[in-house]
């Protein structure tokens, strides 16, 4: 029996179809049974009073508010150092730089830079900040660490956002007689801003739930009180996770107390993840108007 050759590419590509509907089943399901362990287990310890008040009794009894605001705290420090310079240099690098060998190295290993393992930052934070420029393990030292960590992130959306942006829109402003920041202030960054932000709360949302960074340059395992400056240690829940769920000398009494930790930051994370999401909607449908 002959097989036309139309049949034998239709088969190849319902066979292909359905391979690929399997991986995102796979995928899903592995995530539906992770977050269903996370949720029926920490979801009963979820209270008022566990997300406002401090830890107690050795981090056995109490809340998490010091590590909820030692997150947000740290996150705010992430944001202001590596945004403002990763957005200037995709700027500088799709707009301004030209198309040399140099140019060509420094996208290189700024993409390189993004797939380093998250504790090599933290290593590079502890000489950086705390040794040579002698900050101390503090909030500032782990806020700029994980700044570092970002920048790449940041740098690459923001590059890759510029380029969606079709040349026409530069060349038509410039035939006007604008100058080249005129026309990339008024004709491409706010077509690419929504996808810029979406990239930079992406990496936000990252660092906020690293632990590596911060292991070193500033978190603490108990304060029951806020940091008062930059300069004083903090608690956050993924480092408060790690310790709770590996270090602590009741692990199984505090194991429910992990769990509600893990829920509450896997919820933060989504939160970032879909403000992400928000912004971009709104922003390109603004502009499309």
């Amino acid at each position: 029996m002959k097989y036309s050759p139309f049949s034998i590419k239709h088969l190849q590509q319902t066979f292909g179809f359905h391979f690929l509907r399997f991986c995102m089943g796979v995928v899903i399901l592995i995530l539906i049974v992770v977050f269903h362990d996370i949720f029926s287990k920490g979801f009963g310890i979820i209270s008022w009073e566990f997300l406002t008040t401090a830890p107690r009794k050795g981090m056995t009894e109490g809340g998490i508010y010091p590590a909820i605001v030692g997150t947000f705290y740290v996150t705010v420090l992430t944001a202001i150092f590596s945004v403002p310079l990763g957005m200037g240099c995709a700027i500088y690098l799709n707009e301004y730089a030209p198309d040399s060998k140099l140019t060509r190295l420094i996208r290189m290993s700024i993409r390189n830079l993004s797939g380093v393992p998250s504790i090599v930052y933290g290593l590079f934070g502890v000489a950086l900040f705390v040794e040579l420029f002698k900050l101390g393990t503090c909030l500032l030292a782990s806020g700029l660490t994980l700044g570092l960590m970002t920048l790449p992130w940041t740098i690459t959306a923001s590059e890759e956002a510029l380029k969606s942006v079709p040349r026409s829109y530069r060349e038509g402003s410039l035939a006007l007689g604008a100058t080249q920041w005129q026309s990339i202030r008024t004709n491409v960054l706010p077509y690419a801003v929504p996808g810029m932000l979406t990239g930079i709360i992406l990496g936000l949302a990252r660092a906020a739930g690293e632990t590596a960074p911060i292991l070193f340059t500033g978190a603490a395992f108990y304060l029951p009180f806020l940091p008062e400056s930059l300069s004083d240690q903090f608690m956050a829940l993924p480092y408060h996770l790690y310790i709770m769920s590996t270090q602590h000398h009741a692990i199984t009494q505090v194991r429910p107390i992990a769990y509600g930790t893990a829920l509450v930051l896997i919820v933060l994370v989504f939160l970032l993840n879909l403000s992400a999401v928000v912004l971009r909607y709104q922003l390109r449908k603004r502009y499309r108007e």
